[in-house]
């Protein structure tokens, strides 16, 4: 694993602290009391990012120590005195599955086991936290959210875009807010961020703590975004009907865009998970469309000797197959560039050169991506949602700020948003993923040329 020496720096200086933890904490601990609960997490727990021995995560800095995270857990002296914390949640971004699992956790555990009374959820992302806003902040009690994780989408909404920085904090200086969780993907982590940077020039103590949420799981260091295995499963459910689809019709193909604008993780490891896909295209891994040893030729190979195929194709592929996409395409308002429809440039690229050498062939497109993201979590991002919940309780608490909480090798971890959001997460295409990916689909390799940098 390669780690700029940038964010090597910042996993070395740590997660940082408002200030001295004073209180002590009101959750019960195994060494107070004979109960079966674990005992808090100590500031000398670490998570090695490495698990080969040698260790072979030092960064690229000079230090020779093995880099590590700060484990997750509660701590037995928080920083904040629960009767007079404020907290603030936000969603942002687009919507994915966990989304409302994770509002629940955070409202669940800041009440019942800290005692915090006051809790405001931001509507429509960071646009509800300036004053000029028209959806004013709701108030969140266990009994309004107690239902909301049955259901898809986001309880309090969402939007794209950002806002000034200053006058977000100063929304929540005015409301006491003093602690802001942070719901979202890469760009939402920057724009905490930037509020983090913001309250420190105002001296005024903001914990902000950010959760992994994207389908894409791109965020850099992060291990898993909640919302990625439930994705994961629905597509594969797609891909096994769009199979069924494929072998109707002699020579039927059949074309799957799914989203992942840098990174092909969710096509990775949908078309894995369902077993039929007989071509990949991701984002990470160039190849050639036309010409000997082509995509389109490989597809004919494949027709006359199994007359069906599945294909499935990453949205961020436009980006290296259209020319006019790399440096013409806008950006939407979280600054993520807009692609022309993949998925139809490819089925219309298809049918015309298989019409021009008189092949026969029929070829159909399929676009699940807003049903994918738009669905109620499974059962393991539940359970992965409950968990951030309350790990991003205890490092609020506790008076950390400009921090993920995320998962390394399983285990709970603080990452610092600093080191995270320097560089995406891709897919490797000489890492065992792209392997199990390839041998999986029996693809060839089309004039792989890895990353496109």
């Amino acid at each position: 694993m390669r780690i700029p020496a940038e964010a090597a720096q910042y996993i070395r200086k740590g997660v940082p602290l408002l200030g001295q933890p004073n209180y002590p904490s009101p959750l019960l601990h195994s060494s107070k009391l004979s109960l079966f609960l674990p005992d808090s997490a100590t500031e000398d727990c670490q998570v090695l990012l490495s698990p080969f021995y040698p260790q072979t995560c030092q960064g690229s800095d000079s230090d020779p120590r093995p880099l590590a995270f700060e484990q997750a857990g509660p701590r037995k002296s928080i920083y904040f005195n629960p009767a007079e914390a404020r907290a603030a949640i936000v969603t942002c971004g687009g919507l994915c599955p966990g989304l409302n699992d994770v509002i629940r956790s955070l409202v669940l555990t800041l009440t019942f086991h800290y005692g915090v009374n006051e809790i405001h959820g931001i509507r429509y992302g960071f646009s509800g936290m300036v004053d000029s806003s028209e959806h004013p902040p709701v108030r969140l009690t266990p009994e309004l959210i107690e239902p909301i994780s049955n259901e898809g989408g986001s309880y309090l909404g969402t939007s794209r875009g950002n806002q000034d920085p200053a006058e977000m904090v100063e929304f929540l200086r005015k409301r006491s807010i003093n602690i802001l969780f942070c719901i979202g993907g890469d760009g939402t982590q920057k724009g905490a961020l930037a509020v983090s940077h913001a309250a420190e020039k105002i001296h005024y103590p903001l914990s902000v703590i950010g959760l992994p949420k994207t389908i894409d799981n791109d965020i850099g260091l992060v291990e898993r975004t909640f919302g990625f295995e439930t994705a994961v499963a629905v597509a594969g459910e797609v891909l096994r009907g769009a199979h069924v689809e494929a072998t109707a019709e002699y020579n039927g193909v059949v074309i799957v865009k799914l989203m992942g604008r840098q990174s092909g993780f969710l096509a990775a490891y949908a078309s894995i998970a369902s077993g039929d896909v007989n071509f990949l295209l991701i984002p990470e891994v160039k190849f050639d469309l036309d010409g000997p040893g082509g995509f389109i030729e490989a597809l004919k190979t494949r027709l006359s000797q199994r007359h069906h195929a599945l294909v499935v194709v990453a949205e961020g592929v436009a980006e290296t197959l259209l020319p006019h996409q790399k440096d013409c395409c806008g950006v939407d308002a979280s600054g993520n560039k807009i692609y022309d429809d993949i998925g139809i440039y490819l089925k219309d690229q298809v049918a015309r050169r298989f019409k021009q050498d008189g092949f026969k062939a029929k070829v159909r497109y399929i676009d699940p991506s807003y049903l994918v993201r738009s669905l109620r979590a499974n059962a393991s991002d539940s359970v992965y949602c409950q968990m951030l919940g309350q790990n991003a309780v205890h490092a609020a608490m506790s008076g950390r700020t400009k921090m993920i909480v995320a998962t390394c090798h399983r285990i709970p971890c603080h990452i610092p948003t600093e080191a995270a959001v320097l560089e995406r997460k891709f897919v490797d295409p000489q890492g065992p993923l792209w392997r199990t990916a390839v041998e999986t689909t029996g693809q060839r390799v089309m004039r792989n040329e890895g990353i496109d940098d």
